[in-house]
């Protein structure tokens, strides 16, 4: 198959010396994308040199405007960059591979030893700090998201169809794209204003002569090795299973993941704990916690989904059946991830001048402040008061809280790691760590 590489890239890189980089950066990769994006800059462009500063931002920018995480696209971007497909796969794949294995394994010991005291402790602190985790993911989305009065609306308006009418999310992102593309026809004033000027973020990258029977050729590989497998899970094992039913809900999960891990948590909180019963949605407070902990990107608690999924419903010993579970959620997550690059890449200074595009996206990012808003309501929800249930009055849903159950010593670890985070802007690690050892001491006291 012919690579489609760019034959403008700085240097010539070994490709085993850019598979040593890329693995150190998959090392390094804690902290989330903008500490992942940062080591990568400092790797790729500052120390190695093998980027410039624009191919940088221009690889950054197609990326963000992707579904999926954009550390791990970006990575595989400056793979493709290097070496063309097989240098994109191998970057994408070593960045998430620490990761995948971390959280395999911390899944493990979460269905295996989840209810001894001290795991429990642990992950009871954890479920508290992660909700302070999303309200400061959500101050940063909407300080960017929402640059005019439009945006705004089509946030609250986001909001309201998610938490209260129980809207699917896909069916969310779809009326925010429509309503963008519409705005940008009909009264693009109503828009936020660029920040910026085209050429400050335009790249020296050119791809000559478009090959465009290579990229087909490489987009319809890239299709069958996400769609055979899923249509030989269907036809083999059939709807219901649980095999089958993840690696359909995790394609289509890749296609919608607009706005990051913290917005397809909403999604995943809708169909994964509501409609298949894999996990309560207390375990995906777990697993958002551990996913906090480890390499690699934030959505590989979509990983911890499948485990407990494949534990619980496999029909099978159990870490067995969560492995399994966890590697169909990794290959449907992650495969649509090398297609979107390797089919876009050659194409991304086209996708950069298509405006409607721009503010369809624009209208998406800002409907994921909303999606996020009813993360945040919704975790709070679970980690204060416990289980609760939706009841319907007249077209919307609104939850049945038993205030009596109010937990204050979960409010109070929030709290904490909420000011810790947001007003002293400490590390992450230090507060989900500090949560933890205060998670026990609860247990252990109670």
């Amino acid at each position: 198959m012919t690579d489609i590489s760019n034959p403008h890239a700085p240097l010539d890189v070994p490709p085993a010396e850019a598979a040593r980089a890329f693995a150190r950066i998959g090392l390094l990769s804690f902290g989330g994308p903008a500490a992942q994006i940062a080591v990568m800059h400092r790797i790729l462009v500052e120390e190695k040199g093998w980027l410039t500063e624009k191919q940088f931002l221009h690889a950054l920018n197609f990326c963000m405007l992707l579904p999926g995480p954009e550390a791990m696209q970006l990575a595989t971007y400056a793979g493709w960059l290097m070496h063309g497909v097989r240098g994109g796969l191998i970057a994408g794949l070593l960045f998430i591979a620490p990761g995948l294995v971390m959280m395999l394994g911390l899944s493990a010991v979460f269905v295996v030893a989840g209810d001894v005291p001290v795991v429990a402790g642990l992950l009871y602190g954890l479920k508290a700090a992660v909700l302070a985790v999303v309200v400061q993911a959500l101050i940063k989305v909407s300080g960017r998201a929402l640059g005019s009065a439009a945006m705004i609306v089509i946030a609250i308006a986001a909001f309201v169809g998610i938490a209260l009418l129980r809207l699917p999310f896909p069916l969310i992102i779809a009326l925010a794209a429509l309503t963008g593309a519409v705005l940008h026809m009909a009264a693009p004033h109503l828009l936020p204003a660029a920040k910026g000027s085209d050429e400050a973020h335009a790249s020296s990258i050119t791809v000559r002569g478009q090959d465009h029977g290579a990229v087909a050729r490489t987009t319809v590989l890239w299709l069958a090795i996400w769609l055979v497998p899923l249509a030989a899970l269907l036809v083999l094992l059939g709807r219901g299973d649980v095999f089958a039913d993840a690696a359909l809900f995790f394609s289509q999960t890749a296609i919608v993941t607009f706005g990051g891990a913290y917005a397809v948590l909403a999604y995943v909180g809708q169909q994964a704990v509501d409609l298949h019963g894999w996990l309560t949605p207390g375990e995906m407070l777990a697993g958002l916690g551990l996913a906090e902990t480890t390499l690699g990107p934030l959505v590989l608690v979509l990983v911890f989904v499948g485990f407990v999924g494949g534990a619980s419903l496999g029909g099978m010993e159990p870490l067995v059946g969560g492995l399994l579970g966890g590697l169909v959620a990794a290959f449907f997550t992650f495969v649509p991830c090398f297609l979107w690059i390797f089919a876009g890449a050659p194409y991304v200074e086209a996708l950069r001048n298509v405006r409607w595009l721009a503010a369809s996206l624009a209208a998406i990012t800002a409907a994921v402040v909303g999606v996020i808003a009813n993360l945040a309501v919704w975790f709070g929800l679970n980690v204060l008061f416990g289980a609760f249930e939706n009841v319907r009055t007249g077209p919307f849903f609104v939850p049945d809280i038993d205030w009596a159950g109010f937990d204050r010593v979960a409010a109070a670890i929030g709290i904490a790691a909420a000011v810790a985070l947001i007003r002293f802007k400490l590390g992450l690690f230090a507060v989900l760590g500090a949560a933890a050892v205060a998670g026990v001491l609860a247990t252990m006291m109670v």
